[in-house]
C-alpha cells in the first residue's frame, strides 16, 4: 500500500525529460503559429502546455525580465520579474535569461521555489531554450 502511494505521488509530478519535451513542443508551436497565438495557448489554463505540475513560461530574449507567458500564474504576465529571488537569494530569472541569451541558447537552471501542489518550498530544475527572440522554459520540482 505504501509503495502504491509513492508511485501515485510520483506519477503526479512531471520529469525532467517531460519538461524538456514540453519546451520543444512549445518551440514548434511558437514557430508555426507566431507569438500572439503561442502566448495565448501557453497562458491557457486548460491548454496543451499545462500538464500536472508542468507548465510553460516565456520571456523576450532582450533581458528586460518582463514575463510574456506563464501557464501557472497569469498574474505574472506583463510583470517585470527580473529582480525576483529564490529562498537562497538567487536571482533565478537573471539566470534563466542568461542561459536563454547565451550562445548555446539552452540549458538548465536550479533554484528553490514554492511548489503549488504541496505548498512547500522545493528544489526546482528548469529547462530553458531560446527560439528566435523568445525564451521558453518549463521546470520540474525535485
Amino acid at each position: 500500500m505504501v509503495l502504491l502511494s509513492f508511485t501515485a505521488a510520483a506519477a503526479e509530478k512531471g520529469t525532467a525529460d517531460e519538461a524538456m519535451a514540453m519546451v520543444k513542443k512549445a518551440a514548434e508551436y511558437l514557430k508555426k503559429n507566431g507569438k500572439d497565438k503561442a502566448y495565448a495557448e501557453f497562458n491557457n489554463p486548460k491548454g496543451q502546455f499545462i500538464d500536472r505540475d508542468l507548465y510553460i513560461f516565456a520571456f523576450s530574449a532582450n533581458g528586460d525580465g518582463i514575463e510574456t507567458a506563464n501557464g501557472a500564474n497569469p498574474k505574472l504576465v506583463g510583470k517585470n520579474v527580473l529582480e525576483l529571488r529564490d529562498a537562497d537569494g538567487r536571482y533565478m530569472i537573471k539566470d534563466i535569461l542568461a542561459i536563454g541569451m547565451s550562445k548555446a541558447g539552452k540549458g538548465w537552471v536550479d533554484y528553490k521555489w514554492p511548489n503549488p501542489s504541496t505548498g512547500k518550498l522545493d528544489g526546482k530544475r528548469t529547462y530553458v531554450e531560446r527560439v528566435d527572440d523568445v525564451i521558453i522554459g518549463c521546470g520540474v520540482y525535485k
